[in-house]
């Protein structure tokens, strides 16, 4: 999974800036983002502290890492049943 440039800090504060007023078009001039980058970071972000921002990045890769191994269960099950249903 690709890194972001901007840590979690910077992008709360971002965030906080947008939120007091300053437009989109200039934040996103000023740090160099495009402006549904700001409108994404604002739906998702909006709120948060930065311990939140943090918790919430931790629980979505925990997340991630969980569905990849369901998938991978899942996968196995069903190369088994097709072994065990076979006629030898």
């Amino acid at each position: 999974m690709r890194r972001s440039r901007f840590t979690d800090e910077q992008i709360v504060a971002i965030v906080r800036e947008a939120e007091s007023g300053t437009r989109p078009s200039e934040l996103a001039r000023r740090h160099g983002v495009s402006k549904n980058t700001i409108g994404r970071w604002r739906a998702k972000y909006h709120g948060l502290e930065v311990q939140e921002a943090r918790r919430l990045k931790a629980l979505e890769e925990e997340n991630r890492r969980l569905k990849k191994l369901v998938a991978e269960q899942a996968l196995d099950l069903s190369l088994m049943t097709d072994l065990v249903g076979r006629k030898w």
